[in-house]
């Protein structure tokens, strides 16, 4: 099974960024967070990376359900969404698949709100 959904688009990074931000927020996601791999990698290693950002989606009716099944869930949350430059105007944008991130969890209600933002996230991806 495989533990992202993803695509590739033509765009520059940071044109995706915004794309992406719009296309979680019509499926009812905030971005939580927002990790810039590429400068964290330079200033912590002093090593060269590809661009490379880490958006910390968060559905809140759904995290509040999943919430209120299981109170320990919130160490899976938010839902992992990476924007990484492959080329010049080529950006894969992959979202974790929260089926199988949930798959650990003995819970069927859980797995139900799983079910459930995996579809959104796909819409997501599938928009873009």
């Amino acid at each position: 099974m495989e533990y992202y959904i993803n695509k590739t688009i033509t765009a520059n990074f940071d044109q995706a960024i915004e794309l992406v931000t719009e296309a979680l927020k019509t499926e009812g996601f905030g971005v939580l967070s927002e990790i810039d791999i590429q400068q964290k990698l330079k200033e912590k290693l002093d090593v060269d990376f590809r661009k490379y950002k880490i958006l910390g989606a968060c559905n809140p009716p759904s995290a509040h359900k999943a919430l209120l099944q299981e109170d320990k869930i919130g160490t899976m949350l938010p839902c992992n969404v990476i924007v990484q430059e492959i080329d010049e105007n080529q950006v894969e944008v992959a979202a974790v698949d929260p089926v199988a991130s949930m798959m650990a969890v003995d819970n069927e209600r859980v797995a139900a709100v799983a079910k459930e933002i995996k579809s959104k996230l796909e819409k997501v991806i599938a928009s873009l």
